[in-house]
């Protein structure tokens, strides 16, 4: 089949899934629309519910494959978050290295927001746990607030456009946290470099058939999948057309191919303006969580300065090449956490998060 022929039976299918705007929501609820779903959850922060608007906040931090690995338990003047093993990715992430980062940037969420609603919080790193203590303090406007109902990973092309130094100096300083160092790559055969190690893991992925499966277990095709769970990785979000699962599902082995998604990063990395790599000095569950907090202020900032981002992790994830792309980025032997590419680039649809009610637990 060539490639205009498959366009054209994509088309056609497209065309099958055209017309229809409201499905059932993951409540009881009147249906409800994607576009309504991305709206409720990224409503500006209001002042009560105070836990349940924090939790809410915290909930729209990056996180790997949008699994929402994470309970929020609330007490009186706390709330502590814990990682829920049921929605980890054994496949891409057997340490659960990313499980941490994921909450590491949801606690960075909810310090930033509840800074606003004239609350200090605490955190503090205690074994599985974040614990955040909130005490009562003047509030703060920041533009990183001001953000967190905007951030998204992009999986588009940006514009190939490069930044100004005070632009790159803004995002690296976001990134300051203790045990955590950003490098950021900006010459253009540094990141052919990258490039190149990225294709290496992406070809290792799409080789190994558990991640595959477990990769396409978290793919939401249509609205009405992803209003139906409120998580995963939606077609529409990574720039994809929507599609009912039984006509996408056969597809995909004709479209979501190793060479069709190696010709796809490379194009979007070499469209980027540069390349984000965030280190950790030590190798253990409270510098990943460290390493997540400033993620997550970067992304906020890339947004804030009108930027997008998205993940290139391959070079991370894939533990053989790992010790390679450290000794590329001459760290030692500290690990290389996150990858992110970033520039100017489109808008795309917001990916969806379940309501706090489905997170929460009192104590």
């Amino acid at each position: 089949m060539t490639l205009i022929d498959r366009r054209r039976l994509l088309g056609a299918a497209l065309g099958l899934a055209a017309g229809t705007t409201a499905y059932p929501s993951s409540s009881a609820a009147a249906p409800m629309t994607y576009e309504e779903a991305a709206r409720a959850a990224r409503a500006p922060l209001r002042t009560a519910p105070r836990e349940r608007e924090l939790v809410r906040c915290a909930t729209l931090a990056a996180n790997s494959h949008n699994t929402q690995p994470w309970i929020f338990t609330t007490a009186a003047n706390k709330i502590t978050i814990t990682p829920d093993l049921a929605r980890r990715c054994p496949a891409v992430d057997p340490d659960d290295h990313h499980l941490f980062v994921s909450l590491g940037c949801a606690a960075e969420n909810l310090v930033l927001g509840a800074s606003g609603l004239g609350l200090r919080a605490n955190p503090l790193v205690n074994g599985d746990s974040i614990a955040i203590d909130l005490e009562t303090a003047a509030p703060v406007q920041s533009a990183l607030i001001d953000a967190i109902t905007a951030r998204q990973s992009t999986r588009a092309k940006f514009d190939g456009r490069p930044v100004t130094t005070d632009t790159l100096r803004l995002l690296e300083s976001a990134c300051r946290e203790e045990g955590v160092s950003a490098i950021i790559l900006t010459d253009r055969t540094r990141i052919a470099n990258v490039v190149d190690y990225v294709l290496q893991g992406n070809s290792a992925q799409m080789r190994d058939k558990a991640f595959m499966d477990e990769l396409v277990s978290w793919m939401r095709f249509s609205d009405a999948d992803a209003v139906a769970t409120m998580d995963g990785l939606f077609s529409r979000a990574s720039g994809n057309p929507a599609l009912p699962a039984r006509i996408a599902r056969p597809l995909l082995r004709l479209f979501f191919t190793e060479s069709s998604e190696n010709s796809k990063y490379r194009g979007q990395i070499e469209s980027s303006a540069g390349i984000a790599v965030l280190v950790t000095d030590t190798d253990d569950k409270a510098h990943w969580i460290a390493a997540g907090r400033a993620c997550q202020r970067f992304g906020l900032q890339a947004t804030a300065l009108g930027l997008k981002y998205a993940f290139v992790n391959q070079p991370v994830e894939v533990a053989a090449l790992r010790t390679q792309f450290a000794s590329f980025l001459g760290i030692g032997g500290r690990r290389p956490d996150i990858v992110m590419r970033f520039g100017a680039g489109p808008d795309l649809p917001k990916s969806l998060r379940r309501p706090p009610e489905q997170v929460m637990r009192e104590r």
